[in-house]
């Protein structure tokens, strides 16, 4: 943190420095694989825009950089960020920008600020993570939820007994648990209330389901072998049905049945074909 604020302190072009991420946000586990997520706002980015010299002069040598902005698919927004990854094992993600913060709901800390509220940074409140809080589904998301997670079975069925074995794991992993994730994260939602997050692609599951349901989500994930594959695809199937009922009862919703019949009885047939 020296090293991020001297930095900024001593080149007047840098006008503000903000943190944000899990370092800003009270509410993220702390450990030592948190990355600093550093903004330098400055009026001219030209003078820091994909280069890479500024960077290594200014922080030293990293293990490995990357510049998304020099590589393909750019955002394009004219702004541009170096990340670093040094040999005591530090991450710095330092993004360069050029307009005033305009407050996003994401946690966001003022480190430094040349100009007193009057330049890049405004006041700001006390972070928190409410933007990323579990939502309750309306009833169109639940039943897309569900009818997509039960739909979609069918093509890693196919993709299994045409030997597609990409396809397959796409499928279930891509798009099938997606379903499944957004289930979950409704079913601790009506457990233990709305005001929390599951973190991203749910990585913070395992703080709040039942053991019995994160060892059976554990289960989910298959290795090459089809046999386990259409285990895991039972699994999934099991936990799913005892995850949506729940939810369907808190908020008030009809779980259909008959389309959780109708897919098992397909995947039944796909099986069974020899």
């Amino acid at each position: 943190m020296d090293v991020i604020l001297n930095v900024a302190k001593a080149d007047e072009r840098i006008r503000a420095v903000s943190m944000e991420g899990s370092r800003a946000n009270p509410a993220a586990p702390k450990d030592i694989y948190m990355d600093y997520d550093i903004t330098y706002y400055v009026a001219d980015i030209k003078p820091f825009y994909n280069n890479p010299e500024w960077a290594l002069k200014a922080f030293g040598q990293p293990l490995i950089m990357q510049m998304p902005e020099a590589m393909r698919y750019p955002c394009g927004d004219g702004n541009f960020n170096y990340m670093m990854i040094y040999p005591d094992g530090v991450r710095i993600d330092l993004s360069f920008e050029f307009e005033r913060y305009i407050d996003d709901g994401e946690p966001s800390v003022t480190l430094l600020d040349k100009d007193n509220g009057n330049g890049f940074r405004p006041e700001m409140p006390l972070p928190n993570d409410t933007l990323w809080h579990i939502k309750p589904p309306d009833e169109l998301f639940y039943y897309s939820c569900c009818n997509n997670f039960w739909w979609c079975l069918n093509n890693v069925a196919k993709g299994i007994a045409r030997d597609e074995l990409p396809y397959v794991m796409s499928m279930l992993n891509d798009v099938v648990r997606a379903e499944l994730h957004d289930m979950m994260g409704w079913y601790i939602g009506a457990q233990r209330g709305f005001g929390l997050t599951v973190g991203k692609n749910g990585k913070y599951f395992k703080r709040y389901l039942p053991p019995e349901l994160y060892a059976q989500y554990a289960a989910t994930y298959a290795g090459s072998d089809y046999n386990d594959i259409w285990k895991s695809i039972y699994t999934m199937c099991d936990l799913f049905h005892t995850l949506a009922l729940p939810v369907a009862a808190h908020c008030g919703f009809t779980y259909r049945q008959h389309e959780e019949n109708g897919i098992r009885e397909y995947l039944r047939m796909v099986k069974n074909v020899r």
